[in-house]
């Protein structure tokens, strides 16, 4: 593994991200009772190196809700038996959640509606009206 995280333009070193090992929950045996092989990645958003100031606000609206009160995104690799699996999955879920957030969102352009689907909104609302307009009750004609 390289010493450096890349994602689209941010350099995140390595030793800014602190790997936490603890044991894993859920069925195993003794392997759960005795091997920490759960991985938890800590990344403090607000003062990681290698992010330019437009990607740490861009990570920060982002993440938000995700961040803890101090700033930090933790990621967690639990799904296998293995620590450095684990380790491979948390670091490729952190990337991954990055590499979400940092993606300019694409810019939406207003359309108008076209003329067959005006007129087809049109007819179904003519539709819709007949149709209640037929439930009415009507006092009987004698």
């Amino acid at each position: 593994m390289n010493d450096v995280l890349h994602v689209r333009g941010a350099r995140i070193p390595l030793w800014a991200i602190q790997v936490e090992v603890s044991r894993n929950s859920g069925p195993g045996g003794q392997n759960v009772n005795k091997v920490n092989s759960r991985v938890t990645l800590r990344l403090n958003l607000r003062t990681a190196p290698g992010l330019s100031d437009s990607a740490r606000a861009r990570l920060l609206a982002k993440l938000g809700p995700k961040l803890t009160t101090a700033g930090e995104l933790l990621v967690h690799g639990a799904e296998h038996r293995d620590q450095s699996q684990n380790k491979s999955a948390a670091f490729e879920r952190l990337r991954a959640m990055l590499d979400q957030a940092l993606t300019p969102e694409k810019r939406r352009f207003a359309t108008k509606p076209t003329r067959g689907s005006v007129e087809r909104k049109i007819k179904a609302r003519k539709q819709r009206s007949e149709i209640k307009r037929e439930r009415r009750w009507r006092p009987e004609a004698e």
